[in-house]
Parts: structure tokens; sequence; C-alpha cells
């Protein structure tokens, strides 16, 4: 019991480790089978059976919703299938035993920084019952208590917006004895305690659609105005240059040093997807970052004037709540 509750605690006490998490936002749906190892069980209290089983299979599958933040939650209906033995041999003392559940679960998604993998944790509590089936015997439990640890990872499928492969360790064992009755597994065992390992698939449906191609690194101004402007691009939530960001940041630095330059303007934007709170001050980090690299590569900072603008200026007008990557910018203006 108490490695059990070890194994829950440092589940749970791992989430707030990592801060920025990969957010699914809305309704989502996952299903996933795999391998089932049923660790031997004991008599209790004093009839010296054990009851040994062969490694099985598990399905789950499960209906949750994201909040946006990386938290998730979600009900789940699960099925382990193994064979179980009596130890010593008894006639008649194998059969199939075949446990079911419904839990509850509570996970957290981290943002690793790769965009090909994203990590989650969570622990679940909820109510398994266990039948063995050998006949004449048809073997039932009393309904049992029961919690679980999960520790996996989602792989998003990057041509299906909202798919994801998902690999996941399992363990779920019930609080207190497991009680059977009739047949030669009649009595009372010890907790369940099961090991699995699944692959499976999820599906949110309110993922946001595939980044459109990068807008070129140039956009001459309307034709009455002197100005020349320049676009930087950001990932969602993000405000860290690009390999491509530094491109287009360097084109414009040389650009001032061939013209007759006298004022550089840094202007940040942000998409609607946040609080206006929050999308300024993004937008406010998103110019500093680009400021920041135009002084690099030799730009006066007293020749920089940096602005943001929140999510008040987009390019492409949405919704509150859209993620519009036109919208997630910085544009620097050369007067």
């Amino acid at each position: 019991m108490n490695s059990r509750i070890a194994l829950l605690a440092t589940t749970l006490l791992a989430v707030p480790v990592v801060a920025q998490a990969q957010p699914i936002t809305g309704l989502y749906v996952g299903l996933g089978a795999g391998v089932n190892g049923l660790l031997d069980l004991k008599g209790r209290p004093n009839n010296g059976s054990k009851y040994e089983s062969d490694v099985g299979a598990a399905v789950v599958g499960s209906v949750g919703y994201g909040f946006g933040n990386g938290l998730r939650t979600e009900v789940e209906g699960n099925g382990r299938f193994n064979h179980v033995r009596v130890k010593p041999r008894t006639p008649g003392g194998s059969g199939d035993g075949d446990s079911y559940g419904v839990m509850g679960n509570v996970l957290y998604d981290f943002d690793i920084g790769q965009n090909w993998v994203y990590p989650y944790v969570g622990v679940g509590g909820g109510y398994q019952w266990y039948e063995i089936h050998q006949d004449p015997y048809n073997v039932r439990s009393t309904g049992n208590w029961a919690a679980q640890g999960i520790v996996g990872a989602a792989f998003p499928i990057a041509s299906v917006p909202g798919l994801s492969l998902t690999a996941e360790a399992r363990y779920l064992s019930t609080i207190g004895d497991t009680k059977l009755h009739s047949g030669p597994f009649s009595g009372k065992t010890e907790e369940q305690q099961n090991i699995s390992g699944l692959i499976g698939v999820r599906y949110a449906f309110n993922a946001a659609p595939a980044a459109p191609p990068m807008a070129p690194a140039t956009i001459a101004a309307p034709a009455p105005a002197p100005a020349r402007t320049y676009l930087v691009f950001f990932d969602w939530d993000r405000a860290d240059l690009t390999t491509r960001a530094r491109q287009i940041i360097g084109e414009a630095a040389q650009a001032s040093t061939r013209v007759a330059t006298t004022r550089i303007e840094v202007d940040g934007h942000a998409d609607k997807s946040g609080t206006p709170s929050y999308n300024q001050g993004l937008s406010n980090r998103r110019a500093q970052a680009v400021a920041g690299e135009l002084v690099r590569l030799g730009v006066p900072r007293t020749a920089i004037d940096i602005k943001a603008f929140g999510d008040t200026r987009p390019l492409v007008p949405t919704a509150a709540g859209v993620r519009e990557p036109q919208n997630r910018r910085v544009e620097i203006i050369l007067n």
C-alpha cells in the first residue's frame, strides 16, 4: 500500500515542474490497447492459496476536456484480461480473469520545446470489478475502489490537426481486499495490482489548423509612404526567435544601413487566443526580442522605437479566442 501511495504522490507532484504546456482546449477522445500484467495475489486470511497469472491484454477508452493550460480531465472505461491459476494446483483452479472499471483522471501535458512529442502524467481514481470464468464456475467479486498513476507521451500527426499517437504506462491497484464468490477461487485476496503498457490514438476536436506558409520576408509599404516594412512571425504563445525570424531581422538591419533611415519602428502584435492583458504583454515581449536582435546586429538602440499593440491591430480579423498565425507578428518599419 505504501509503495502505491508513494508512486501516485510522485506522479502528482511532478505536474508543476514544467510551466509551459502544449494545451488541448475543449473536448477530446482517446483509445488505447496493449498488454497487462496482473501481479500475483495471495489468499486471505489463512487459506494459503496463491493466485498467479499470465501476461494478458488491456484496453482503455476515454472522453475528456482540456482547459488550454496543460491540464486535462477525463472519464475512462477500461478492461484487463489475464489467465489466472490457483497455486497449489486445484482441480478446476484456472480460468480467464477479467477486470472492468470506470475511472476519473486528471492529467497534465508538458511542452519540452519539441513539436513532435509532448509528455504527460496523470493520476486517477474510480471503481473496478473482477470476474473469473471457468466451467462450471463464473466467479465474481464485489467491486473495489481503485487508484492509478499514468505516465505517457503524445506524438502529433502534423497532417491531421488534433490527431496524436500515444504511448503510456499505467499502474492500477484496487484498494482493500477482493472478495471472490464460489468455486476454487472463493475467499479473499490481496489488492489487485496491474501494470499496463498501451499504444493508442487521441483526437482533440478544437485543434488549430496547420500554420500557413511563412509570409514573404518583405512587404512593400503603400506607394505614397517612404517606409519599408518587414514582418517577423512567431509560434503560438511564444516570443522566441526562429531561424527564419533571425534571417528577416538580419535583412532589415542590413537595409537600415543602405537607405537613409531616420527611425526604426518595432511594433509587436498578438492574436486573440488569450486575454487582452496577456496579449499586450506577449506583444511587448516579442517586440523586445526583435529589438534586441537588431541591436546585436549593429543597429543603434537610440534609433529604435518599440511599441506593443496586443491584439488590437490584427492582419486577419478574427473572433476572440481564435489562433491566427498571421496576427502573431512584429513589424519592423524603416522610416
